[in-house]
């Protein structure tokens, strides 16, 4: 019953802006961690940038000053703001809803996948 929707991915100039959308299911929106992770071919994926349902951020270094994650609660609505846009940041981006439960085992849900191409 949970679904996360990604949208908002394409080709890009280096230089460029993308804005990533994330619709959630309401019934976890309001109590998950809800994040954004990339994974471009033959590296790992990473995470992005996070946002809490108090509205607390968290960003990659390689991200930082570029990126905004924001939410709107009242649409369900997670958003990535990506500017200044570089080839590195060329890969797939999920979506992503984390819940902890304890010091070692979490619950998470995950977007299919949006594909961002920076590239002139």
């Amino acid at each position: 019953q949970v679904q996360l929707v990604e949208s908002g991915g394409g080709l890009v100039q280096p230089g460029g802006s993308l804005r990533l959308s994330c619709s959630a299911s309401r019934s976890i929106f309001s109590i998950y961690v809800m994040g954004w992770y990339r994974q471009a071919p033959g590296k790992q994926r990473e995470l992005v940038a996070a946002i809490t349902s108090g509205g607390r951020t968290n960003y990659a270094d390689s991200v930082k000053g570029r990126f905004t994650i924001s939410r709107d609660n009242a649409k369900n609505t997670v958003y990535l703001q990506m500017n200044s846009l570089k080839p590195d940041d060329t890969a797939v981006y999920y979506c992503n809803a984390h819940r902890p439960i304890d010091s070692t085992s979490a619950i998470d849900y995950w977007g299919q996948g949006t594909q961002v191409t920076v590239s002139s």
